[in-house]
């Protein structure tokens, strides 16, 4: 049972009310309200708790308390929300001093109780529903209605409720630094936004003319360049080459300081989309802000890179490879269950069906070619040339295993994650691709640039797993697992606009195209 104000609630279900005789007008006009709401089929469970648990009392008597939600719903902008979800222009239609009519003082009450149950929802768990958005979801939802109701009541009784509300928004620094780029960016739509840049053949140091000039307006009103940084209008300088790079950067562009195309068209993306972009972006930590501790190992989908964070502090960093676009990796929160020496690969139902039968379709060489080999349920090798593989569909029968070997698809280390999906980090021999700033090469598993720094910190044991004694197991060759007895949240997330400290943000290309339908949901 649940105590709220000193009314006992079960968690089964929401009671409903009892009016008694002597119950005040208003806070029986509240309860009749409450009840045409759920005759009508549009009760708000959370709403309906909140004020059983208080016996109907209103909460909004006061106007300087109406005055501060009211303000408290109007700088919900500057966390990439909309004001009018909130009903921000009837709640000033009604901030001032309440009336004395019960039936007008309990619609006051309801309405400003209503925005502020739905503006705290949003900021701790975003205004967007990702399981409406993403078959595979597992982070933390939302509590149940009698917790909402807790939590509405604890901002309610709180001595400044514009500070309560404002600790309702994940404390983290990402999301902080993030809300402060976003300001940033809305002041310069504000001060008329950015030139665009003329297509043309790429501009280098020493190039002259209106392209130029247009370039230096473009990287000032971004931040990239000093707006007095001395150099000449239209002449492309050191100056301005060492602005492109940083621009380059921040873009997860190839930083050359040259101004291609690639480079003209994400210079060109107007502020008004990038305000988007940082609004999708802040949604998403919103979506996730409740699951992040202070150990955690994060995999940054879109940005190509992971991080291992120990006591709230970086201790890793890395380039990683990531699923490529007809092949995602999701976004999930999973945990390390153990590492595997020299792992063997057993080819996941996904790769074999659109990838391995195909392939030796057109190619019977094609196992030997890649060091695989068919085997049956039992485990014995089958002889592929045995095979009739043009009928083989749905349902194959064997399985496609590859031994253990630094040549071998998962290389030397395999970071084995607890999910159903088949989703891992591991190693990898194709080392090239880690130099490339685009990287979604792999069929959803996350290939790590370097697994044995990693390997070392997850196992935190000196004595028995250093890099060395590490570096000798695997050299034996046998596949050996490797418990990691400590808990390590994995996060994989999805984050194509992220800032530092200062507010200064960088983009990352949509490689999934999952923005539009995030933006889609938060602007309806």
């Amino acid at each position: 049972m649940l105590a709220v104000a000193g009314v006992w609630m079960t968690g089964a279900t929401l009671a409903q009310p009892q009016l008694e005789a002597g119950l005040p007008a208003v806070e029986q006009a509240i309860a009749l309200e409450l009840d045409a709401r759920t005759a009508a089929g549009r009760s708000a469970e959370a709403v309906r708790a909140f004020y059983e648990g208080r016996g109907f009392r209103p909460a909004w008597l006061s106007g300087e308390r109406r005055a501060e939600l009211v303000a408290a719903v109007a700088g919900s902008r500057a966390d990439g929300l909309e004001p009018d979800d909130y009903r921000v222009s009837q709640l000033r239609a009604n901030a001032s001093p309440p009336v004395a009519d019960p039936a007008t003082l309990a619609a006051q009450d309801l309405l400003f109780t209503d925005s502020l149950a739905r503006l705290i929802r949003h900021l701790r768990h975003g205004k967007v529903d990702p399981a409406t958005l993403y078959s595979i979801w597992n982070f933390s939802s939302a509590p149940d209605a009698l917790g909402q109701a807790l939590l509405l009541q604890e901002v309610v009784d709180s001595a400044s409720l514009q500070a309560a509300i404002g600790r309702q928004a994940p404390q983290l620094e990402a999301y902080r630094s993030l809300r402060e780029g976003l300001a940033r960016y809305r002041a310069v739509e504000n001060a008329g936004g950015w030139p665009r840049i003329a297509t043309g053949p790429t501009l280098r140091r020493g190039d002259r003319g209106a392209r130029v000039t247009a370039l230096r307006a473009r990287l000032q009103a971004s931040g990239d360049l000093a707006m007095t940084d001395g150099g000449t209008a239209d002449r492309f300088d050191d100056a301005l080459a060492a602005a492109v790079t940083r621009f380059q950067e921040r873009h997860g562009l190839g930083a050359d300081g040259a101004v291609g195309k690639g480079t003209v068209d994400a210079l060109n993306v107007g502020v008004a989309e990038r305000i988007a972009q940082i609004r999708v972006n802040l949604e998403r930590l919103r979506w996730v802000a409740g699951d992040f501790g202070p150990d955690l190992l994060l995999v940054d989908i879109a940005g190509f890179k992971a991080e291992l964070r120990l006591a709230d502090q970086s201790v890793w960093a890395t380039r990683v490879v990531v699923g490529r676009p007809s092949r995602e990796t999701p976004s999930l929160l999973d945990s390390v269950q153990h590492l595997v020496l020299n792992p063997k690969w057993v080819v996941p139902p996904t790769i074999l069906r659109e990838d391995v039968i195909p392939a030796m379709r057109r190619n019977p060489a094609y196992l030997s070619s890649h060091r695989l080999r068919l085997v049956d349920r039992s485990g014995r090798t089958v002889d592929p040339s045995a095979i009739d593989w043009h009928s083989q569909g749905g349902g194959f029968p064997y399985q496609v295993v590859q031994s253990a070997g630094a040549d071998g698809s998962l290389g030397q280390i395999k970071f084995a994650l607890g999910n159903r999906y088949a989703i891992y980090l591991h190693d990898t021999p194709s080392r090239s691709l880690f130099k490339r700033p685009s990287r979604a090469y792999s069929s959803g598993c996350v290939r790590v640039e370097n697994p044995l720094e990693l390997a070392v910190l997850l196992l935190d044991d000196a004595h028995h797993w250093s890099a060395e004694a590490l570096r000798d197991a695997i050299a034996t060759g046998r596949t050996r697992t490797v418990p990691v007895n400590r808990e390590i949240p994995v996060m994989l997330l999805y984050h194509t606009a992220e800032a530092d400290a200062s507010g200064t943000v960088s983009f990352r290309t949509d490689i999934y195209g999952r923005d539009a339908r995030v933006l889609s949901a938060l602007s309806s």
